[in-house]
């Protein structure tokens, strides 16, 4: 087994930046894929960014493509989720996600296409 843990949530302004941190622990496995999706009330999950185990390729959604920085530190075991000019539409509990069946039969922006799931941490931006 393997636990994600979410960090780094919270209440912020309109163009604030926030800082999201993932631990990983339990079981290892190699070339996992990690990533964040989030889900807004009402709304269903939906993929914000992964990071593969080297570190390349990354994958964006448009929606955040430019304002958010995914890295990843394999020797602590954590993922990064670095959010800048945040806005109210970023509004959402955020998901840490790992693939570690180390292949994907469909795209890394599906939700069922990982496997491990953290319980989310809120980030809230207010105008």
């Amino acid at each position: 087994q393997l636990q994600l843990v979410e960090s780094g949530g919270g209440l912020v302004q309109a163009g604030d930046s926030l800082r999201l941190s993932c631990a990983r622990s339990g079981r290892t496995f190699s070339n996992v894929v990690r990533g964040w999706f989030r889900q807004a009330p009402g709304k269903e999950r939906e993929f914000v960014a992964a990071i593969s185990w080297s570190g390349s390729p990354i994958v964006y959604a448009d929606s955040v493509k430019g304002r958010f920085t995914i890295s990843r530190d394999n020797v602590k075991n954590m993922v990064y989720l670095e959010m800048n000019n945040l806005k109210p539409e970023d509004t959402a509990v955020y998901f840490c996600v790992a693939n570690t069946r180390g292949y994907f039969s469909a795209s890394w922006y599906f939700a069922r296409e990982y496997d491990y799931w953290g319980q989310g941490t809120q980030v809230t931006v207010a105008l």
